[in-house]
C-alpha cells in the first residue's frame, strides 16, 4: 500500500541553518558596526572601504575556523562514543540487549514486547540503535565539520557585503545612519526567514534581531563619536 501522507519536519534543517543564520548575522553586524563607528569617527570614504573589507575577509575566516574546531570537537566526541558502543555489543551483547530492553520498558513497553523489539532492532541495526536509543545522535544530527565551516563562512561573507557595498556607493555624509537603516532592515527580514525556515515565531525573531543589532550599532557608533578615532 502506497504512503501518500507527507509529513514536512524542521529539525532536518538544524545544522545548516544554525550555521548559515549564524554567519550571516554576524557579517552584518560585526562588519556594519564597524562601518557605522568608523564613520561617526569623520573617516574618509578609503579608510571606512579598507576597514569594512578587512573586516569581511577576517570574519569569514574567523568564523570557518571556528565552526570547524568546535564542530570537530562534537564529531570527536561522537566517534569515541561510537567506538565504545561498537566495542561494548561485540563484548557484552547480550547487556546491550539488556539495556536497550530497559529503554523501552521505560517508554511503556511490556518487558516480552520490549525484548522483541530489542531483538529485531539490534538484528536490523545494533549500532545505530543504540546511537539513537541511547545517546540521541541520529544521522540528522551528526556533526559535520567541514558542511559548517563552508556555510559559516560563506554565509558571513554574504552578510558583510551588505555594508561593503553600501560603503561604496552611499552619500558618505550620510553613510552610518543608511548603514544602520539598511542593515537593521535586512537583520529584520534575515530573522523573520530564518524561523520561517525553522518552524519558529517569525516575528517575535524579527524584533529579537533587530533590536540586539540596534543595540551593537548603537555603542559601536557612540565609541567612534566618543574617541574621534577609527575602531
Amino acid at each position: 500500500m502506497a504512503i501518500t501522507h507527507k509529513e514536512e519536519h524542521f529539525s532536518e534543517r538544524i545544522g545548516w541553518l544554525r550555521a548559515a543564520v549564524l554567519g550571516a548575522n554576524d557579517g552584518i553586524v560585526s562588519t556594519s558596526s564597524l562601518v557605522v563607528g568608523i564613520a561617526a569617527a569623520n573617516s574618509g570614504r578609503h579608510d571606512i572601504l579598507l576597514a569594512a573589507v578587512a573586516g569581511l575577509f577576517a570574519g569569514a575566516m574567523s568564523m570557518a575556523a571556528g565552526e570547524y574546531v568546535s564542530v570537530s570537537s562534537q564529531a570527536d566526541t561522537e566517534q569515541a562514543d561510537m567506538e565504545r558502543e561498537t566495542y561494548e555489543l561485540e563484548h557484552f551483547p547480550e547487556e546491550e540487549h539488556e539495556e536497550l530492553s530497559i529503554i523501552y520498558q521505560e517508554r511503556g513497553l511490556k518487558k516480552e514486547l520490549a525484548d522483541e523489539v530489542a531483538t529485531k532492532l539490534m538484528e536490523h541495526d545494533a549500532l545505530g540503535t543504540h546511537m539513537r536509543e541511547e545517546l540521541g545522535i541520529t544521522e540528522i544530527q551528526i556533526a559535520r565539520p567541514v558542511q559548517a565551516a563552508i556555510a559559516s563562512a560563506f554565509s558571513f561573507a554574504s552578510g558583510a557585503l551588505l555594508p561593503v557595498l553600501l560603503v561604496l556607493f552611499a552619500p558618505l555624509e550620510h553613510l552610518g545612519t543608511i548603514v544602520t537603516i539598511a542593515s537593521l532592515f535586512f537583520l529584520a527580514f534575515l530573522g523573520y526567514l530564518a524561523a520561517k525556515l525553522g518552524g519558529a515565531n517569525p516575528v517575535k525573531a524579527a524584533i529579537r534581531v533587530t533590536f540586539w543589532s540596534a543595540l551593537a550599532f548603537g555603542v559601536t557608533a557612540g565609541v567612534g563619536h566618543l574617541f574621534g578615532v577609527s575602531v
